[in-house]
C-alpha cells in the first residue's frame, strides 16, 4: 500500500534535470479513491494506458517499483506506448509452491470454513492482513498471476535495478529471470533492499539518468 511519495527523491531529482515528472497513485492507493471491486493486474494496466491517453502523454519513460512492475509488464504487452523502462525491485513471478506453503494453504482453507475471521487475521503475510477486504481480493488475483509471458513481450530498452539485499524480490531470482526474458535489458544490482531507490537515492538516480539519456 505504498503511494507516489515513495518516489520523493526521484520526483525532485528528475524534475530538476529537465524531465516532466508525473507520479500517479493507482486506484485504491495513496490519495486515489478506494476501489469498490477486486482489480486484477490487467485492470490496473488498462487504467494506466487510459490515464496516459487522457493526459496526452507521448512515449513516456517509465520507472516502476515492485507491483508497479507487474502493471508495466502487463500494460506494455497490450500496447507499446512507452519509450524506456526502468524496473526496480520488480515483481511478477509465481514461484514453485513448497510443501510447507501447500500445508499452510490447506490449514487456512480448513480453518476458514468454521472461523473465517480468525483465518483472515492469522494466515497470510503481514502485508495481506493489513489490507481492507476488497484489496485482499485484489492482492490474491495479483500475486497469483505469473507475468513471464508479458515480460517476454516487452520490446523497450529496459534497465533492471535491484537492491543486492532485496529479500522480497531477490535480484538472483526476479532480476535474472526478467533479464533473460526481456531482450533489450540489462541488470544492475546496487546497495540496499527492496526500496533501494529510497535508501541510496543519489546512486539510483545517477544510474537511471545515465540510462535515460544515453544513445
Amino acid at each position: 500500500m505504498s503511494d507516489k511519495n515513495s518516489f520523493y527523491y526521484q520526483l525532485n531529482y528528475f524534475s530538476e534535470h529537465g524531465f516532466e515528472v508525473i507520479a500517479p497513485d493507482f486506484p485504491g492507493f495513496g490519495r486515489s479513491a478506494p476501489i469498490e471491486e477486486e482489480w486484477s493486474v490487467g485492470d490496473y494496466a488498462r487504467w494506466l494506458i487510459q490515464l496516459i491517453g487522457c493526459l496526452h502523454i507521448t512515449m513516456p519513460h517509465i520507472i516502476a517499483h515492485s507491483f508497479g512492475a507487474r502493471v508495466a509488464f502487463k500494460a506494455l504487452s497490450y500496447n507499446n506506448f512507452a519509450d524506456r523502462l526502468v524496473i526496480t525491485g520488480g515483481a511478477g513471478l509465481v514461484k514453485e509452491r513448497t510443501p510447507a506453503y501447500r500445508r499452510k494453504v490447506r490449514a487456512y482453507r480448513a480453518v476458514k470454513k468454521f472461523a473465517p475471521h480468525f483465518a483472515e487475521r492469522h494466515f497470510g503475510s503481514e502485508e495481506y492482513r493489513t489490507l481492507p477486504p476488497v484489496m485482499r481480493g485484489s492482492y490474491k488475483k495479483i500475486v497469483n498471476e505469473d507475468l513471464r509471458s508479458c515480460a517476454a513481450l516487452v520490446a523497450n530498452k529496459t534497465l533492471l535495478l535491484y537492491g543486492m539485499d532485496d529479500k522480497v524480490t531477490p535480484p538472483s531470482e526476479e532480476g535474472e529471470i526478467f533479464n533473460g526474458l526481456i531482450v533489450d535489458s540489462r541488470l544492475i544490482t546496487m546497495p540496499g533492499g527492496h526500496f533501494c531507490f529510497c535508501e541510496h537515492p543519489e546512486q539510483f538516480n545517477n544510474l537511471v539518468l545515465t540510462f535515460l539519456t544515453e544513445d
